[in-house]
């Protein structure tokens, strides 16, 4: 099994919401537990968030010794800035990782089958880019083998890692994450879901 650690963005301000959408109830948690629980049924070790904005308001919602929280001062400059944040406690936390698994703190449909999914479709092809398919799109969650490890830390400011899968679509398998386009970013996007449960 490839040493996998999971990252999980979560540093946003959410400035389409205008409250911190990490913190929206769904199913009696907020969508960033809902995120982090599904990461820790996984075998994938350490699980790391990154938070930004509203960071101490959030932290104090989700006090738990089995996820390590970073604080990204620097994520007003885009999200490459909690990209290259997360995986560097990565690798400080674990000079022998493989691979990493990038998350985002608003797929409320998330489950370990999604992040479990990513690893074995690595295993079947051998490529080091296994993205999420979903609605005409590629994206979160997202494998990326350390071969890439230093195209991410060097990523600047609103550049996602979607750019590397445009980069290298040779190298870039996928599986499909039923309803992963559902991400909340507006009020409606809230009351949708909630209108759903």
């Amino acid at each position: 099994m490839l040493r996998t650690g999971i990252i999980i963005l979560a540093a946003g301000n959410s400035s389409r919401m205008g409250r911190p959408k990490q913190l929206l109830d769904y199913k009696g948690k907020t969508l960033l537990q809902t995120v982090i629980d599904e990461a820790l049924k996984t075998n994938f070790k350490p699980v790391i968030v990154v938070l930004g904005a509203n960071a101490e308001e959030i932290a104090k919602h989700h006090q738990t010794d089995e996820v390590t929280f970073v604080v990204n001062d620097s994520w007003e400059k885009g999200m490459a800035t909690s990209i290259v944040a997360g995986l560097s406690t990565l690798i400080n936390n674990d000079s022998e990782i493989e691979s990493t698994i990038i998350a985002v703190a608003d797929q409320a449909f998330i489950k370990m089958s999604n992040f479990n999914n990513l690893i074995e479709k690595q295993k079947e092809t051998g490529k080091n880019i296994i993205a999420s398919k979903y609605a005409e799109t590629i994206g979160t969650p997202v494998l990326f083998k350390e071969h890439y490890f230093d195209s991410l830390l060097s990523l600047t400011g609103d550049e996602g890692a979607k750019n590397l899968l445009k980069q290298y679509p040779q190298d870039v398998e996928t599986v499909v994450f039923e309803e992963g386009e559902i991400d909340i970013d507006t009020e409606t996007d809230y009351n949708h879901l909630i209108s759903q449960q």
